[in-house]
C-alpha cells in the first residue's frame, strides 16, 4: 500500500501540473501502425503487374500532394480503366501484407494508456474502414480512443484541412487545445491548414519530407506526455 505521505505527493504533483492540450489527433498509417511501406509495396506490385515501374522519391513527393501511387501511371499515359482496375488490385495486395506482416510499432499500446490519463484521443485517417477494421483486429489501439474517422467520414483528403476540422468538431476542441500526431508532410500540411498544432513522429519512410512547419519533432510517441503537459 501506498503511503499517504507518497499518496499526498502524488496530489501534489498532479496539481503543478497543467494541461496544455487537451485533445489529440492522431494521424494512422506510419503513427500508430507501420503500414506506410506495405502501402507503397502493394502500388508497387500493382504497377508492376502493367508493366510498370514506380520510383519511390517520386512517390513521396506525390504524397505530400495527396496524390501518391497514380500519379506516375497518368503521367506515364496509362488510362484510367486500367487504373481502376489495378487500385483493386494494389487493395487486394495491400490486405494481403495487412494480413501477414508485422505492423505492431513497439511501445504505442502502452504510450496510449499513459496518455489517457491526460488527454481525450481520436483517429484521423485517409485509410478506408475496411482497411482500418482489418488492421485492428485483436488489436488494442481503438480501446483508447474517442472515435476514429476514415476516409469514407470527410469529402476533401489531407493535405487539405477538412479531416482535421472534423475531427475537432467531433470532439467540440478548440484549436488551441488540440494537438496533431502526423509522420507525413500532406498531413502536416492539412493540420497547418486547420490552424493546429502538429507534432510530426518520426518514420523511416517518410523522413525526406518538408517537415518545417511543424510545432514539434518527436523520435518516439512517447515523447508526446513532456508536449501536452507543463508543469507550474
Amino acid at each position: 500500500m501506498r503511503s499517504v505521505d507518497g499518496i499526498a505527493e502524488a496530489y501534489e504533483h498532479i496539481e503543478r501540473t497543467r494541461r496544455v492540450k487537451k485533445y489529440i489527433l492522431f494521424d494512422h498509417d506510419g503513427v500508430l501502425v507501420d503500414t506506410e511501406r506495405w502501402y507503397y509495396q502493394a502500388g508497387v506490385r500493382a504497377l508492376a503487374d502493367i508493366g510498370f515501374t514506380m520510383d519511390e522519391d517520386q512517390y513521396l513527393r506525390d504524397m505530400s500532394h495527396g496524390l501518391a501511387t497514380w500519379a506516375q501511371a497518368r503521367a506515364a499515359g496509362i488510362d484510367e480503366r486500367t487504373i481502376s482496375r489495378q487500385r483493386e488490385v494494389r487493395n487486394e495486395y495491400y490486405q494481403e501484407y495487412l494480413r501477414t506482416e508485422r505492423i505492431e510499432i513497439d511501445g504505442v499500446v502502452e504510450t496510449l494508456a499513459e496518455l489517457a490519463r491526460y488527454a481525450r484521443m481520436a483517429i484521423v485517417t485517409t485509410a478506408r474502414r475496411v482497411d482500418f477494421d482489418l488492421i485492428h483486429e485483436g488489436r488494442h489501439v481503438r480501446s483508447f480512443m474517442d472515435f476514429v474517422l476514415t476516409r469514407e467520414d470527410y469529402r476533401l483528403a489531407k493535405p487539405h484541412p477538412e479531416p482535421y476540422l472534423t475531427g475537432l468538431k467531433r470532439f467540440g476542441a478548440t484549436r488551441q487545445e488540440t494537438l496533431v500526431v502526423e509522420d507525413s508532410s500532406r498531413g502536416l500540411s492539412s493540420a497547418v491548414a486547420a490552424g493546429i498544432d502538429c507534432a510530426i513522429v518520426h518514420n523511416d519512410f517518410t523522413r525526406s519530407q518538408d517537415f518545417s512547419q511543424a510545432s514539434h519533432r518527436i523520435d518516439t510517441l512517447s515523447q508526446l506526455k513532456a508536449i501536452i503537459l507543463t508543469t507550474v
